[in-house]
């Protein structure tokens, strides 16, 4: 008899609950790995490490991702992941144009405030891969990226409402708005300057001042039917 003949037996129930228990466990270990990273950083990251955290033997952790640069990438992920669930889906009910980009912005502001106290994942990553090829750094740069798209997008669209001139560089005006965000982690975080979170809001207002947006353009409803949400990816 061949072994192509004989027969297949079902998987058992207790096989598909074993799967289920293990991708918990991989999230657990994943949620418990992104909440160290925000502390000391993907670098500090280690396998012995986490073990210690989650009260897991080293061989555990490591079966779950085999390597150390896995490890750190599927944090990479999920912070992307939890971004955009926190920041940019929520935003995408929001008429397209201006109210939308405010919104956007209104919602990093919002993550950002929480992160002066726990730390980002983006910038401290960046100023620890800035200078490192390889699968971490891609992770990284490709997660920023596809938010900075997301955003260029919105800018795109207000242009579109009437809500920017129409002569707006995009690429200047998303510049100017991700400087926000640096200079707001650089004056709170590390300088501990007070007041750095109403100014970073009063910047943003200069902005689209200056690129042309109107008080009624800011609360105006576009009169185009809203588009299905995308995800910041696509």
């Amino acid at each position: 008899m061949s072994v192509s003949s004989l027969p297949v037996k079902p998987a058992r129930p207790r096989d598909g609950k074993a799967l289920q228990k293990g991708q918990q466990t991989k999230a657990a270990i994943v949620d418990a790995a992104l909440g160290l990273a925000t502390q000391i950083g993907l670098e500090g990251l280690s396998i012995g490490a986490l073990a210690e955290v989650t009260e897991m033997s080293k061989s555990g952790v490591f079966a779950h991702f085999g390597s150390r640069e896995e490890l750190q990438i599927s944090v990479v992920r999920e912070y992307h992941n939890r971004f955009e669930a926190q920041v940019f889906y929520p935003a995408m009910s929001e008429p397209r144009g201006l109210p939308r980009l405010r919104a956007m912005f209104a919602n990093w502001m919002k993550l950002t405030s929480v992160e002066l106290d726990s730390g980002c994942i983006y910038i401290s990553g960046a100023v620890e891969f800035d200078d490192r090829p390889g699968p971490v750094r891609d992770a990284l740069a490709w997660s920023v990226q596809t938010w900075h798209a997301a955003m260029k997008r919105a800018i795109a669209l207000a242009k579109e409402e009437g809500h920017l001139e129409f002569s707006v560089d995009e690429d200047q005006m998303l510049f100017e708005i991700h400087g926000l965000i640096l200079a707001l982690h650089y004056e709170a975080r590390f300088l501990k300057n007070p007041g750095s979170i109403a100014r970073a809001n009063t910047g943003f207002e200069h902005i689209l001042q200056q690129y042309g947006a109107s008080a009624a353009a800011a609360v105006k409803p576009s009169t185009k039917p809203a588009r299905p949400a995308k995800s910041a990816k696509e």
